[in-house]
């Protein structure tokens, strides 16, 4: 099990994978014997920022990970402190790195929708998946979901209309999907695929504002 206080990681073999800025946390990657794991750490950033914002975060990103625990194709969670959170380390290629060189396996995106269903049955949107390096390749073959500090809660959206804003983040996972296979297998999306992701109505318009303020100041803050 990994030491999830910030204090504790110049005692391990680290390595910094993303440096803070005055909104973005630390990343680093722990070895652990013949193990790893990726650490979240607010506890570079201003006093302010880490002990609310940074506090807030990691307190959503460990709910979502209690919720989607056992889910396969979520990494495991090792533990989190008040500032900051440590997940099972994915060997393998984001979206991102898959992009330049890689081929990817037929039923990649199939799994993945699979995936998603699965974690949408527990009640947890991502709100984030349209960025490529969330999505990883790994090793084994099996399609992962990491970074999961903009997700939101069906039980915190569950009030009208706060809910009409909940099934449209479900439906912006998949249209996610439907996104990454325009972009690597075109020919695999069907034409109702390619009505939905184009498709706008008023109605839409409107929850898709207020669902991209929301996402942008997560995604700012995460």
């Amino acid at each position: 099990m990994f030491e999830p206080k910030p204090s504790d990681l110049t005692k391990r073999k680290c390595t910094v994978l993303r440096g803070p800025s005055s909104t973005r946390p630390m990343i680093w990657l722990v070895e652990n014997k013949d193990s790893k794991a990726v650490v979240k750490d607010f506890s570079s950033n201003s006093a302010i920022f880490r002990n609310i914002v940074g506090r807030f975060l990691i307190w959503r990103e460990k709910r979502a990970y209690k919720a989607l625990r056992g889910v396969k194709g979520v990494p495991q969670f090792y533990g989190a402190s008040g500032l900051a959170i440590v997940t099972q380390q994915i060997p393998g290629k984001n979206m991102e790195q898959l992009e330049s060189y890689d081929m990817i396996p037929p039923d990649f995106f199939e799994a993945l929708t699979d995936l998603v269903k699965r974690f949408h049955e527990r009640g947890i949107a991502h709100c984030d998946l349209k960025r490529a390096p969330n999505i990883i390749l790994g090793e084994d073959g099996t399609p992962y979901v990491v970074d999961w500090a903009a997700s939101i809660s069906k039980r915190e959206f569950r009030f009208f209309p706060l809910d009409f804003i909940y099934r449209r983040f479900l439906e912006d996972d998949f249209i996610a999907i439907i996104k990454l296979k325009l972009r690597h297998d075109p020919e695999s999306v069907t034409p109702e695929q390619k009505a939905k992701y184009h498709s706008r109505s008023r109605a839409e318009l409107v929850i898709r504002s207020i669902r991209d303020r929301l996402r942008a100041f997560l995604q700012r803050i995460a």
